[in-house]
């Protein structure tokens, strides 16, 4: 339950590396968790703070990380200034969203994020969205494609994707994450 850097893929942290280390300005790991991607950003040099819905992911986060911020709060009531933001990571923090929830929340993370500012999502894929059994509560899975097609009608440009299917017998889902940025 609770992850670090070392059980992520390598994969994935080189991509969340590339997209999201060095941006100038502030950096918010959405839907956090434990913290472990906000500490590894953190250790790239990268102004982050984490925000999770879960107290208990939260109070995890604090103490494995005592030097960094962690709030409990929502990717719905962002406290951010419009054009504030320079990167967001959404680590699987969209599966649990309702489709229908989806393109409206993409909105308002745009709204955040600063000219030229980078989001990099994490997600399940699968030949088209679909829900199902997650751990937590139902998650959907989604057409790599189609969810780059919800991003770019949020107003994003992708600058970057990163497609695993499984690879480990089945341990493992189909993984995609993209990389947008908004316009300058």
């Amino acid at each position: 339950m609770f992850a670090s850097p070392d059980k992520t893929h390598p994969d994935d942290l080189d991509f969340i590396k590339h997209h999201l280390a060095g941006r100038p300005g502030p950096v918010l790991d959405l839907g956090c968790g434990p913290g472990h991607l906000t500490g590894y950003l953190h250790g790239l040099g990268a102004d982050v703070s984490g925000i999770d819905l879960v107290p208990e992911f939260v109070a995890h986060a604090r103490a494995a990380h005592p030097d960094l911020r962690f709030d409990l709060g929502s990717m719905d009531h962002l406290e951010a200034a419009d054009a504030s933001i320079a990167g967001m990571l959404l680590w699987y923090s969209l599966i649990h969203r309702d489709p229908e929830d989806v393109p409206a929340v993409l909105a308002r993370l745009r709204r955040a994020l600063m000219p030229g500012g980078t989001m990099v999502v994490g997600f399940f894929t699968g030949e088209r969205v679909e829900p199902f059994e997650h751990k937590v509560t139902t998650a959907y899975r989604y057409p790599p494609d189609g969810f780059a097609a919800l991003l770019a009608a949020a107003g994003f440009t992708e600058v970057g994707r990163l497609e695993r299917p499984d690879g480990d017998g089945g341990a493992h889902r189909p993984h995609a994450a993209i990389a947008v940025q908004t316009t300058r």
